[in-house]
């Protein structure tokens, strides 16, 4: 498997062993921090679910739901992601975009309705993941801070303002990388899971027999006895597994080898040691179920505990907030969000970024949030819907790669998937019960973030498509600059233009109202491709068109960042002359106005509008110097 560009090159086996475990370190700050600090609420809310009570927990209700979160943990995370999924990696990089990639290259350039069906499954999955964004960093954190109450009773009217401050602290940080992040985040996470693994084998001690629950056939026997509650149940269960749909997104931060180390290494056996051992405290004491991960350790640790949670929930949420960064920079190359400012962190590493908007965007909903909502308990009752089904669009992406990009029989599909789409199913369908206590909140985010994405596709096609049919071919327009009196300016002029077969908007009113051209003349396009990167080796195609006229396309991946001018630079090594200084960029400023005769609802237009006015420019979003770009206005109708 090809393994991300952030792995470093080494030339021995000995100097690869220290990168691997730096990154694996990275990996426990910046991947699994969402699905390690799952202990905090998941065993409390799934007993709740079930019936138990301060004092009263059934001894078969704590042996069903630990085999329930332990058997969910090892299908849902270890199978299909890890084992699974961590091998649909698109040249490095992962997540529900990378997925769509993948799975269109592997049914070509398919058209109608199944390519429609396949591109709007991965946008729902992807709008998903944003409501998920939102509203992890909330009960994480507020999860954390409750344990304050443990320690002060009287600290109640404190928990939000508490929490609050962290939440703004932890947006404030993400300018600073996720390289920064994770080194400072790693090693707190590595203390976190190891805390988790003693305590849970410390309790086993007092109630050793809690290790039956390890055996799947008791979380069948529960299902079947609990038949009325099992929905209920299950969809608390699930809170211990979100998380692991960042878990697939940040892969392309840190590539496929150190996830899966530090998951089975670590972060797997910690989790399940602390799950048995949070079984055995409320087997021998239950009236530990007000808080049974803070209460199965010695009082003397309570506080060191809460301010190790507090520093865990923060890490929990890094691990969404890098996901929504890698997101949103593939949906704005894919032309599904408009373009934003986007910032690269590291120098050494690709894949480092930092996006002001979102940032902004996801604390003002983060915040929001704790101020609703005001305890975990009520957050847990809106979380998973959101996960539950972007983890259900994962799978039916991973069918169609997995049938015509691996080539897997059916059987093998539906022996290895089948079960997996069915148990992600219930898992969705146990979480739509929660819809009127609050899971209305990440359903409507994701359906905001849905419909922002289908108007910008829909849109820019449609302008592309009006501005497509009052544009000459190349050819036939430089073919007739040779027979009329054109005056020539010294120096070079680039024309992007999203259409290299079209003489760009730019050039024609260019030469309608100067009558003139440069000595040199590139007309530049950008094409995205369906692979997250690519090598400068193969970024440029450099053609002749006529004398004094060459067209430039430029390929980039949808992770990357495009870099005009630096290409451009390349493009001298390949015997392109003309000085960067002494060349000037000529951009069309498209001006968008509603049109009775729109191929789009009103409503729909006046957004897409709005949009486009708040974008990026282009020359801010591919790098251009602003003292070298001339814009030429360019009125189209929507």
């Amino acid at each position: 498997m090809h393994e991300h560009p952030l792995t470093p090159a080494t030339d021995g086996h000995q100097a690869r062993k220290p990168a691997m475990a730096a990154l694996t370190l990275g990996v426990l700050g910046v991947v699994y921090g969402d699905i390690g600090t799952s202990p905090l609420y998941a065993l409390r809310e799934a007993m709740i679910a079930s019936g138990a009570t301060p004092g009263h927990v059934p001894r078969e209700n704590i042996f069903g739901v630990i085999s329930l979160i332990v058997w969910t943990l090892t299908l849902i995370v270890s199978v299909k992601y890890v084992v699974i999924l961590l091998r649909a990696d698109n040249d490095g990089e992962g997540g529900t975009l990378s997925l769509l990639a993948l799975a269109q290259r592997a049914l070509g350039r398919m058209q109608g309705r199944r390519a429609l069906v396949l591109v709007v499954l991965g946008i729902l999955g992807a709008a998903l993941f944003s409501g998920d964004a939102v509203i992890t960093p909330a009960v994480s954190v507020l999860s954390a801070v409750e344990g304050l109450k443990l320690i002060a009773p009287g600290s109640a009217p404190f928990i939000e303002p508490v929490a609050m401050a962290v939440i703004v602290a932890l947006f404030w940080v993400q300018k600073h990388g996720t390289d920064l992040v994770s080194r400072f985040f790693g090693p707190v996470m590595l203390l976190w899971f190891l805390v988790l693994a003693a305590g849970g084998l410390w309790r086993l001690q007092d109630a050793p027999e809690v290790l039956a629950a390890l055996s799947p056939h008791h979380a069948a026997s529960f299902l079947m006895a609990h038949q009325g509650v099992a929905l209920a149940v299950l969809g608390s269960v699930f809170l211990a597994v979100t998380g692991a749909e960042a878990l697939y997104a940040d892969m392309g931060h840190f590539g496929a080898r150190p996830i899966r180390i530090g998951w089975f290494y670590l972060t797997f056996p910690a989790l399940v040691l602390n799950y048995l051992g949070q079984g055995a405290e409320l087997l021998t004491r239950p009236e530990a179920l007000e808080s049974p991960l803070y209460l199965m350790y010695p009082p003397q640790m309570l506080v060191p505990m809460v301010v190790l949670a507090m520093l865990a929930t923060v890490i929990a949420a890094q691990a969404v907030i890098t996901g929504a960064f890698s997101l949103v920079q593939q949906a704005i190359q894919l032309r599904l969000l408009p373009r934003m400012r986007i910032r690269q962190t590291s120098e050494e590493q690709q894949g480092q970024i930092y996006i002001p908007l979102v940032n902004g965007l996801l604390m003002f909903g983060v915040l929001a949030l704790v101020v609703t909502f005001g305890s975990s308990s009520a957050l847990a009752a809106a979380y998973g819907i959101s996960v539950s089904g972007a983890m259900l669009v994962t799978s039916l992406l991973a069918v169609v790669v997995v049938r015509w990009h691996w080539r897997w029989p059916v059987i093998a599909i539906l022996a290895i998937l089948g079960p997996l789409v069915v148990l992600e199913l219930v898992f969705f369908g146990s979480n739509l019960m929660k819809v009127a206590d609050g899971g209305y909140v990440p359903l409507a985010l994701a359906a905001v973030m849905l419909a922002v994405m289908l108007i910008w596709r829909r849109g820019s096609a449609i302008v592309l498509a009006r501005e497509g049919e009052g544009q000459l071919p190349l050819t036939a327009l430089v073919g007739k600059l040779g027979s009329e009196r054109i005056a020539k300016v010294a120096g070079t002029a680039v024309f992007l233009t999203a259409s290299p077969d079209k003489a760009p908007v730019a050039l024609f009113h260019s030469l309608k109202h100067f009558r003139a051209l440069h000595e040199q003349n590139i007309i530049l396009s950008i094409v995205t491709r369906d692979l997250p990167r690519l090598s400068d080796e193969t970024r440029m195609r450099i053609e002749e068109i006529a004398p004094g006229f060459r067209r430039i396309t430029l390929h980039y991946g949808y992770a990357e960042d495009p870099d005009v001018p630096r290409a451009l630079m390349l493009a001298r090594q390949r015997g392109l002359k003309f000085d960067i200084m002494s060349t000037s960029f000529i951009l069309s400023r498209r001006s968008l106005r509603p049109s009775v005769r729109s191929k789009m609802p009103m409503w729909q237009a006046r957004i897409f509008i709005w949009m486009s006015r708040n974008a990026a420019t282009a020359q801010d979003y591919f790098r251009i110097p602003a003292g070298r770009v001339v814009e030429i206005g360019n009125q189209v109708s929507l």
